[in-house]
């Protein structure tokens, strides 16, 4: 390895052990995320400013390895216990909705000729930065709640929904072949989520339980070959590797809860996910994940949004992320208090590392000015800073609205014909 590329590789993980420092110093007046700080502090050593560091091979891998740590990971957080029903219908229908209203936008800043395509601008409209908002979500005590569960649900949409449209719209010339090749892929995908959620040979456990505290780190090291065979098998296919992630991250969770151990008189269950995912939150936030943030500053195109052209579309591209994925948020109106409505639109509209990957696909296939991608990513920025801290304001103002109690239609014909034969007949006299 060279000298230059060990010089590059010390800054750039430099920067990653520096970011959570300015973040800390940052509480005193907002929570800034950490990927804010990543970016930024990736800005100032890249060519724009400083130019200290020049990308090489080796470290464009590592940083498009931490996005696929990053959407593994987004695909490892989804509990669907937790969001079927209601919460899941609801984020399909918010995420097509906001894809229409992307389009028409999108057509609309295409016909006016603010923008040079149409399909890269309508799909970064809808992404959401889930994986980003988790952290702010866990310390305000919203995951665990109702309102959680419809912001994990509607998270979860607006990261699969652009990694669908990137596989179909974005990365290939042929739409009704990759459609098709799509359900293929799922197919397969399916058919390993079956594999996987059956349960292990005994020893097999065993030896994921017994090395969760050893070198040997087995789950781990599974979890991480499926993430790399289903990134491998969709680049076979011709689909975005995204969803390869995506779909790995599911299904090592679906995996790791299926071989939980049965407590015993001598020892208690043994919970394979978190323990596992902790793990590969370490593995991949420690280190992966900020290189894809920090390379990602490097590649900004700063120079493009020191025109006043350029910086004056960032306010236009953050109200359309409000529009394009708060305005559908009035689909949850018969679910939650018209404050949470708000608060869940303002936090669904925070988008940032799909913009990033978006905008950069754009520019490189020639079908997105720079200008205009340093804009969507700027605008990206402030959302994910300024987004969830009214959201959060508008949510601790919500009145608390219990979650719906869940009876089975069996259960619920029980209590109805418990209940007449209770009540009193008007027609018999000894009732009365």
């Amino acid at each position: 390895m060279s000298s230059s590329v060990l010089k590059t590789l010390v800054l750039v993980v430099g920067i990653a052990a520096l970011s959570p420092f300015v973040s800390d110093l940052a509480k005193r007046w907002t929570r800034l995320p950490g990927v804010v700080v990543e970016i930024v502090l990736g800005i100032v050593i890249g060519p724009h400013v400083l130019g200290l560091v020049e990308l090489d091979e080796v470290v464009r891998v590592l940083a498009e390895m931490g996005l696929v740590f990053l959407i593994f990971l987004a695909g490892f957080e989804i509990d669907m216990q937790r969001v079927k029903g209601s919460p899941i219908r609801l984020a399909v229908s918010h995420w097509l909705c906001s894809l229409v209203i992307g389009i028409v936008v999108a057509t609309l800043l295409h016909a006016g000729g603010v923008t040079i395509g149409i399909r890269f601008v309508a799909i970064a409209l809808t992404t959401t930065a889930i994986g980003t908002l988790l952290p702010i979500l866990g310390d305000a005590g919203i995951l665990p709640t109702r309102f959680g569960a419809f912001v994990l649900a509607g998270g979860a949409m607006g990261e699969l929904g652009p990694i669908l449209a990137i596989s179909i719209a974005l990365t290939s010339d042929n739409p009704g072949r990759t459609t098709l090749v799509l359900v293929g892929f799922t197919a397969l995908a399916f058919g390993t989520a079956a594999l996987a959620a059956r349960p292990a040979p005994p020893h097999a456990i065993r030896l994921i339980t017994t090395t969760l505290h050893s070198s040997a780190q087995l789950g781990v090291r599974l979890s991480v070959l499926l993430c790399v065979l289903l990134v491998w098998v969709a680049n076979r296919f011709d689909l975005d590797v995204l969803l390869g992630a995506f779909a790995a991250g599911m299904i090592a969770r679906l995996f790791l809860v299926s071989q939980a151990t049965e407590p015993t008189s001598e020892e208690p269950t043994i919970d394979h996910r978190h323990e596992v995912q902790t793990r590969l939150e370490s593995l991949g936030f420690g280190f992966f994940i900020p290189l894809f943030f920090v390379v990602s500053g490097v590649k900004f195109d700063l120079a493009a949004l020191g025109q006043w052209g350029t910086l004056a579309k960032v306010p236009m591209f953050l109200v359309l992320f409000l529009v394009v994925r708060g305005l559908p948020a009035l689909l949850y109106r018969r679910e939650l208090h018209s404050l949470d409505v708000r608060a869940l639109g303002l936090l669904l509209s925070a988008g940032l590392p799909l913009i990033v990957v978006i905008t950069g696909l754009g520019v490189e296939e020639g079908q997105m000015r720079s200008d205009n991608a340093a804009a969507m990513v700027g605008a990206g920025l402030l959302s994910v800073v300024l987004f969830p801290i009214i959201g959060l304001a508008l949510h601790g103002k919500a009145p608390d609205v219990p979650e719906p109690a869940t009876v089975s239609p069996r259960a619920g014909r029980r209590r109805r014909r418990a209940t007449a034969e209770l009540s009193p007949d008007p027609a018999d006299p000894a009732s009365r």
